[in-house]
């Protein structure tokens, strides 16, 4: 570990992508990695550098660092749970990628995060700020990613009063995509729970029709 805390912060791309493998290796063979615990305080260096991965421009780095966290959160399982709020909002951001690989990846981390680290509400009282993202790309993001969950661990995973405000707010959105994104959304979950999801809209002012 002493060795890939050192090596993480490289800026060099090819050797970012070099570390990256390695440290996938390592992470694999629980044999090979009984010091990954040992040093709290490095652990949470690699994992502030590899946060630093997902945020970076080349989307090869990127990947990468979503796939090297991927290992960590399925190696440390609900010990990965304080980790969650940094890791999250680059999460956020990679869902606004131009790049549909990234934006799966980044979808796909969240949902993993849901069944190895925390409870999936424990991840929306974190993610529902994407909902406000000044990226269209990540607020349509985000309303997918609800759909997702949904899909995954049901509706009675979730607190949904407190995620379908966010859901009318993203009708009004100036963006198409994330409009239909919403609405998306809002069908799932009335799909879960029926009438309820409707008095709700009624109540919030949704004119019938809509």
């Amino acid at each position: 570990m002493d060795y890939f805390c050192e090596q993480v912060q490289q800026k060099d791309v090819g050797r970012r992508m070099q570390v990256g493998q390695e440290l996938l290796e390592y992470l694999g063979d629980p044999a090979r990695s009984p010091d990954l615990e040992q040093d709290q305080q490095r652990l949470d260096k690699v994992i502030d550098e590899l946060t630093a991965w997902v945020n970076s421009s080349n989307f090869k780095v990127s990947l990468l660092g979503l796939d090297v966290l991927g290992a960590f959160a399925s190696r440390l399982s609900g010990r990965f749970k304080p980790y969650i709020g940094t890791v999250l909002l680059p999460l956020i951001d990679r869902m606004g990628d131009a790049k549909d690989q990234v934006r799966e990846q980044a979808q796909n981390l969240i949902l993993k995060l849901m069944c190895e680290a925390a409870p999936p509400m424990y991840i929306w009282e974190r993610l529902a700020v994407g909902f406000k993202h000044k990226n269209y790309r990540s607020r349509e993001g985000v309303c997918l990613c609800l759909v997702a969950t949904l899909n995954i661990y049901g509706a009675q995973s979730l607190i949904l009063s407190k995620l379908v405000p966010h859901l009318c707010i993203a009708f009004g959105d100036s963006n198409s995509q994330v409009r239909d994104a919403a609405i998306l959304a809002i069908v799932e979950v009335y799909r879960h729970v029926g009438e309820k999801v409707r008095i709700d809209l009624t109540k919030r002012g949704i004119p019938p029709g809509r």
